[in-house]
């Protein structure tokens, strides 16, 4: 038995030769005309894939493909964190009012472990950009909203002028909060 399935070129990239064994991880999309198999060799693009299709309005399945094959998991979630729109609207199938609706649908749900892996990634931040995301992550753990936490961090950083610890940001931060 065979079964069509439509991967990312990310996917793609790591098939092993024609004859040896893969374990591919699907997503069944139902529709009322065809039952659609996408697949995908590492979790974390199924999951990127589920939440570009099932989180963001405008997106659907060819669309969530043509971003996979574009721009890696990594480089994604740093993107969405970072507000880098140009970076995702470089994306077949993404302009920039796309790429911001992407970015403000998914911000929170991307959240706290996709900061976590941005700054372990290639384009490590700053020392100041560090602090300013201890800053962020620390608010975060105090219950205030991602979008809001970076935005008074933010705030706090530019009204210093001088590069401040993470502690000193995050006091700061909340006297723009309260």
């Amino acid at each position: 038995m065979g079964y069509h399935v439509f991967i990312p070129l990310s996917s793609y990239d790591r098939l092993p030769a024609p004859g040896q064994q893969i374990k591919i991880l699907t997503h069944l999309q139902v529709r009322e005309d065809a039952h659609v198999l996408y697949g995908f060799v590492t979790a974390a693009e199924r999951d990127l894939f589920r939440l570009l299709v099932n989180h963001v309005s405008g997106i659907g399945p060819k669309t969530a493909l043509d971003v996979l094959s574009g721009i890696s998991v990594t480089s994604f979630k740093a993107a969405v964190v970072e507000n880098d729109a140009s970076l995702l609207s470089k994306t077949k199938g993404i302009g920039k009012k796309t790429a911001e609706r992407i970015i403000v649908e998914l911000k929170d749900k991307v959240g706290v472990a996709a900061a976590w892996e941005a700054a372990s990634a290639a384009h490590a931040p700053s020392p100041q950009e560090t602090q300013i995301n201890d800053a962020v992550l620390a608010l975060i753990s105090l219950g205030y909203k991602q979008v809001d936490a970076h935005k008074a961090v933010k705030q706090a950083a530019e009204k210093s002028g001088a590069a401040l610890a993470a502690e000193d940001l995050v006091r700061a931060a909340l006297k723009l909060l309260i």
